[in-house]
């Protein structure tokens, strides 16, 4: 990696990238003296080893080609992570810890699991057959959760079955537990070095080279949605509004999506077909957050958000916004930019 070299330290130290907690595994994907290849140990707050495979490499995954549809593609079963002959538990008879996570589509919980007594993320998907669009939504992270083999990505470990068919409403999906998220550490008095930087940027930028790679589109990537252990380790979450890429230009593609301080400049002028670069625009302000530890483009509004971007860059040239809608490339043209 770029980052090895005689005389460096580790960026973890010799401890915790979170203070207080207890040392987590191998110091993964951290700057060290160590010439050794990376291991693929990651642990949550229980300190057990995933049992994950080895890393996939980062430019060829396996395309899920029916991620949208049939049942081939390559899409894999969820591995359990405990004995396979162990009778899978309901929702009920898992031992809830505390709340870890909400959001628009679910919450997610840290939870200890009665086949083996391991920590992990419990996450339940309420109402999944409300309408064909809640449907689609869990259907197409599902597919995606189970397809997943990355380090840097989050993936299923498991998935619960209802007790009873007549009363299933709702998904629960077990997951690896991790310490934190990006946007805790950015906010937290914790000291980010340089390396650290570099160490959390490489990670978002390899897992979502993977997700590319396959054709998925995350539309959603934020501090919040990137998980961190002491280690250093950096999984890629939240699926809720991901989808495979659209090769059709002439198909609209939807534009509520992602959370607005992250969300691309074709996407605030309504362009109606986007690509893998709204994802790594969303990587960008994510790097000068880190940075500067303060968000980058803080807009109360959709124009005030185009409004702060053209102010720091200038006006984008017209064949840049040749998919922008009519309104928002008047109001650029008319910006003292």
């Amino acid at each position: 990696m770029a980052f090895h070299g005689p005389g460096r330290q580790a960026v973890c130290g010799g401890g915790n990238l979170f203070p207080g907690s207890s040392e987590i595994g191998h110091k993964y994907f951290c700057v060290s003296t160590s010439s050794a290849p990376p291991g693929t140990t990651s642990a949550g707050l229980s300190g057990a080893s995933s049992t994950s495979g080895p890393i996939a490499p980062a430019g060829t995954p396996r395309h899920p080609g029916s991620l949208i549809g049939s049942s081939g593609g390559g899409a894999a079963v969820p591995q359990p992570h405990s004995n396979p002959a162990s009778e899978v538990p309901s929702a009920v008879e898992m031992e809830p810890d505390r709340p870890i996570g909400y959001g628009a589509f679910g919450v997610v919980w840290s939870v200890t699991d009665p086949r083996d007594g391991r920590k992990v993320a419990l996450k339940k998907m309420p109402n999944v057959f409300q309408n064909l669009v809640s449907c689609k939504r869990v259907f197409r992270e599902l597919r995606m959760l189970c397809f997943f083999k990355h380090d840097n990505v989050l993936s299923a470990l498991d998935i619960l079955q209802p007790p009873q068919i007549d009363c299933f409403e709702e998904i629960y999906v077990i997951t690896e537990l991790m310490q934190s998220d990006l946007h805790k550490v950015i906010v937290s008095p914790q000291p980010l070095t340089t390396d650290h930087i570099k160490v959390f940027l490489y990670q978002i930028l390899r897992g979502l080279k993977y997700l590319h790679s396959a054709g998925i589109l995350h539309r959603d990537i934020k501090p919040g949605n990137l998980l961190v252990n002491s280690n250093c380790l950096l999984k890629i979450c939240d699926f809720g509004l991901a989808r495979v890429e659209e090769p059709d230009p002439s198909h609209h593609m939807t534009q509520e999506v992602v959370t607005q301080y992250y969300r691309a400049p074709e996407v605030l002028m309504g362009s109606r077909h986007y690509g893998p670069a709204i994802d790594v625009w969303s990587v960008g302000c994510i790097f000068a957050e880190l940075l500067g530890r303060r968000i980058l483009f803080q807009a109360q509004s959709p124009i005030q958000q185009l409004d702060l971007i053209t102010d720091l860059l200038g006006t984008p040239p017209l064949s840049a916004m040749a998919t922008a809608c009519e309104g928002a490339r008047a109001h650029i043209l008319r910006g003292p930019h």
